[in-house]
């Protein structure tokens, strides 16, 4: 049996179904047609309706209010041109037109944010400033210093390595050979000349043969008369400190000293840790037990014992004058990777590299930050450019003393003191 309704086939139940007639010869008359129910379709995703107010009318799925009618979308607040929701473009409530933020300016917060960087820049740098000029230990009066020479063109720095102690523990005197010897003496002394011809470094060995002349001393302020006495240089020091070392360099060469730097054993080697080391090319391998020195020839970098190993070391030459080039050699790389952005621009290197060497520095009453910092940075091109390291010229030895060739040091005190270009050879 058929269960189509009356006049359907199985031809007429799929693909062409229109505008296909009868074939009874009856006319086809009206018939009922099936009521094909569609599924329901599922509801639609919408925006949770905005909280009930007071008095508004409870909207159903559907879009039927409390009356039946057709919901316009008026009642709820709705106008052309918002979105679902009530939402308008900026945000609001309502669909009405709310303004944008403005544009924010550029130009006007570029300013404030220079501004500010300058600010924070010279805030710190002024405090810097302040705080290691405060750790200079201005204890040297060159005011006590008499008779002294006619000051010359450029600045003359006398530079000192001391062998003192202070500060230092058994253990670190044991780890740096140093042993534990009272008071201090000189272990190294050099004039640094800056000029407009560039920087000249001479060394001053500590067996200089020199003159001991009239001073004035330095805590009692007695005049002792000169005696026309001959000894080794490092001797001035340890008989009435730096005034003295001064009075005799000043004496003897004819130059004005300008600034005095001071610096101890155990300073030396907080400055070469702190920046982490220093490297060097040892041209020759040497030993010497006194000092604790033991090296390999070639490229290398020394830590603060070694460094102070290294600077210290006599025994192993046969003469102070190798000594001396060595302890030119180590400074100016010293001060070439030191004077570097990488540690100036670092806080973490730069503030602990200032404070191991200020906290152990010995300078002049007249003595500024940024007068040391233009001696840090001559040291630093004493090795480039137009710079110059030598030794004080010598002409021969008495007693086992170095004797100075008084022709060629008139003559390089001269040109220093007209900051010529010094043509002068140690030799």
């Amino acid at each position: 049996m058929n269960d189509w309704p009356e006049g359907w086939s199985d031809d007429n139940r799929g693909g062409n179904r229109y505008g296909q007639g009868s074939s009874s010869e009856r006319p086809e008359g009206a018939r009922a047609m099936r009521h094909v129910q569609r599924p329901p379709a599922p509801p639609q995703q919408r925006p949770a309706p905005p909280r009930q107010r007071q008095g508004q009318s409870q909207q159903y799925p559907g879009g039927h209010g409390d009356s039946a009618g057709y919901d316009s979308g008026y009642n709820t607040g709705q106008v052309y041109g918002g979105n679902a929701g009530g939402q308008g473009n900026g945000g609001g409530q309502g669909g009405g037109y709310t303004q944008g933020r403005p544009a924010p300016d550029w130009r006007r917060r570029i300013k404030i944010g220079s501004l500010s960087l300058v600010v924070v820049v010279l805030t710190v740098s002024i405090g810097t400033y302040f705080w290691a000029d405060s750790k200079l230990k201005r204890e040297v009066d060159l005011s006590k210093v008499i008779e002294r020479p006619k000051s010359g063109d450029g600045t003359n720095y006398l530079i000192v390595g001391s062998d003192s102690r202070e500060g230092m523990t058994a253990e670190d005197k044991k780890k740096l050979h140093t042993g534990s010897a009272e008071g201090k003496r000189t272990d190294s002394m050099m004039i640094l000349h800056d000029g407009s011809n560039g920087p000249t470094l001479i060394s001053l060995p500590r067996d200089s043969n020199v003159e001991i002349p009239s001073f004035k001393g330095s805590d009692s302020g007695k005049l002792y008369p000169g005696r026309g006495r001959f000894t080794k240089l490092n001797a001035a020091y340890a008989t009435d400190g730096p005034e003295l070392l001064v009075r005799t360099v000043e004496f003897n060469t004819g130059l004005h000293i300008d600034h005095y730097v001071e610096i101890g054993f155990g300073g030396f080697a907080q400055i070469v840790d702190a920046i982490g080391g220093v490297e060097l090319d040892i041209p020759k391998a040497f030993k010497d037990k006194w000092s604790g020195a033991d090296f390999q020839a070639g490229k290398q970098t020394l830590n603060g014992e070694q460094s102070l190993a290294f600077v210290r070391t006599r025994h192993a030459f046969s003469s102070d004058l190798d000594r001396t080039k060595n302890q030119q050699k180590f400074l100016a790389a010293l001060a070439s990777q030191t004077a570097t952005p990488s540690t100036i621009l670092n806080p973490f290197k730069l503030y602990p590299t200032m404070g191991a060497g200020l906290d152990t520095l010995i300078v002049d009453k007249d003595m500024s930050l940024w007068s040391l910092g233009q001696m840090f940075f001559a040291m630093k091109d004493v090795t480039g450019g137009d710079g110059k390291s030598m030794n004080m010229p010598i002409s021969g030895s008495t007693g086992g003393n170095l004797v100075w060739d008084k022709a060629k040091v008139k003559q390089l005190v001269e040109q220093l003191n007209n900051d010529e270009k010094v043509t002068v050879t140690e030799n």
